[in-house]
């Protein structure tokens, strides 16, 4: 039997000291099952273990920042040998070129890059950039989970307040018919959008008619590569489906872990940031740690990687080995309509539906439960290189039992008497309910 005391204890000293008790709201406890919240104290590989000594094949690989394993000893090398000689210094260093290099060698459709530490600051930047290249305001953003914790994104949510209106329109992915109306019925500064997401492949034609739809209606296209960079390709999605964005914003997997983002794009456009325009200058991106040593020579060793190895296809071969074991149990269990593993095998989810086939956050709670208890973790099924066979198999085994348990539940109608606390909750909620926590009185 596994137990969480530790990390119970420890989660919650974090909700004294840190508010919602994580630096990111997708590692919130209200993202696990209640007092089930590993806190995590390292990891090697395709594994993981906790405050309490529980190892577990681990999915979620950093908020999907990690493909080549964690600790992979060739980033770890690089990043050592770089910091020895500092970390932050006054001026650039040619570090700041090699990687600059490196990253346009990767990505044919963009001729210059900047570095920064965080998807955030690339996408607001990218906002930025279009807003002063064509004169307005309005930006335009594709129904898709997530772009920027800055007003101009998180005003559309509901978790909006201390935010004022912003001046951004939605539609949704694979529609020319509702982006064409956006684009039509004001000045649009830029569209944003990722190219393409575990479970949205874009339909034949479709992002080459977005890109004539920018041009034709002057909005910049900016495409946001954080979970495609690197997973979908080196190159990305821009490389995969042939059609170049104005402008795109990286990050997650470009330092395997280590904290690295960029802004990449155009010449006629980035230039608005530099010394080289007759226009008024764009604050682009300005970080103290934007180009510190570590992340950078972290960056340079995972296209090392990428050059000399095959990451995607190890993972998209790990990724299709465990849908294909797990989707086979489900249909064996006669409950494959209510649980199944679906999208892009490298960055693959979980459905969960309840008895009537909707899908259900208490349900979902009680596989993710299930699975932790037999010692898999993750919110869904996003794969590294470093998910081989006896950890793809481990999972699958694991997967069997849980499903098991769920086909009880469906049979009851119910997650009474099996789930453990209250269900997950959408991390961008207006409340804390439905898992607000008692606020302690210890200071």
């Amino acid at each position: 039997m596994r137990t969480f005391q530790r990390s119970n204890e420890i989660q919650a000293r974090l909700h004294d000291l840190v508010p919602g008790g994580a630096h990111t709201y997708a590692r919130g406890a209200d993202q696990y099952p209640e007092n089930m919240a590993p806190i995590l104290v390292r990891g090697k590989g395709a594994h993981v273990w906790d405050a309490d000594g529980n190892r577990y094949v681990e999915y979620g690989m950093g908020l999907r920042s990690v493909t080549l394993g964690h600790a992979y000893r060739p980033v770890l090398d690089a990043v050592s040998s770089a910091i020895a000689d500092g970390v932050s210094f006054t001026r650039p260093t040619e570090l700041e070129l090699l990687a600059a290099q490196d990253f346009l060698d990767l990505v044919p459709g963009a001729d210059m890059v900047k570095f920064t530490k965080n998807g955030s600051d690339a996408t607001t930047a990218a906002v930025r950039l279009a807003r002063a290249v064509t004169g307005r305001d309005r930006v335009a953003v594709c129904q898709q989970p997530f772009f920027s914790v800055d007003d101009w994104f998180i005003g559309t949510t509901p978790m909006s307040a201390g935010i004022p209106p912003v001046d951004t329109v939605t539609f949704p992915y694979n529609d020319l018919s509702a982006l064409r109306r956006v684009l039509a019925a004001s000045p649009i500064a830029a569209v944003v959008m990722e190219p393409a997401t575990a479970t949205g492949e874009p339909e034949h034609g479709y992002l080459s008619a977005v890109r004539d739809l920018c041009d034709r209606y002057g909005a910049l296209l900016v495409f946001d590569e954080m979970i495609t960079g690197f997973r979908w390709s080196a190159g990305g999605a821009q490389a995969v489906y042939g059609v170049a964005p104005d402008l795109s914003c990286w990050g997650k997997a470009m330092g395997n872990g280590f904290p690295i983002a960029a802004l990449a794009g155009k010449r006629e456009f980035m230039e608005r940031g530099g010394l080289r325009t007759d226009h008024d200058r764009v604050f682009l991106l300005s970080t103290t740690h934007g180009p510190e040593t570590a992340s950078l020579a972290a960056f340079r060793a995972v296209v090392h990687a990428y050059r000399t190895e095959d990451p995607v296809a190890r993972m998209e071969a790990a990724g299709s080995r465990l849908a294909a074991g797990a989707n086979a149990i489900a249909a064996e269990l006669g409950i494959a309509g209510h649980l199944s593993v679906t999208g892009r095998p490298s960055c693959s989810i979980f459905r969960t539906h309840d008895a009537d086939g909707v899908a259900s956050q208490a349900f979902r709670t009680l596989f993710i439960q299930e699975m932790l208890t037999r010692g898999v973790l993750g919110q869904s099924f996003v794969t590294s290189a470093a998910h081989d066979d006896t950890a793809v198999d481990h999972t699958i085994a694991a997967f069997a039992e849980a499903a098991r348990v769920y086909r009880t539940a469906l049979a009851r109608g119910t997650v009474d008497g099996l789930l453990t606390g209250r269900p997950v909750a959408p991390a961008l909620r207006r409340t804390a309910a439905p898992r607000q926590i008692e606020a302690s009185t210890r200071r």
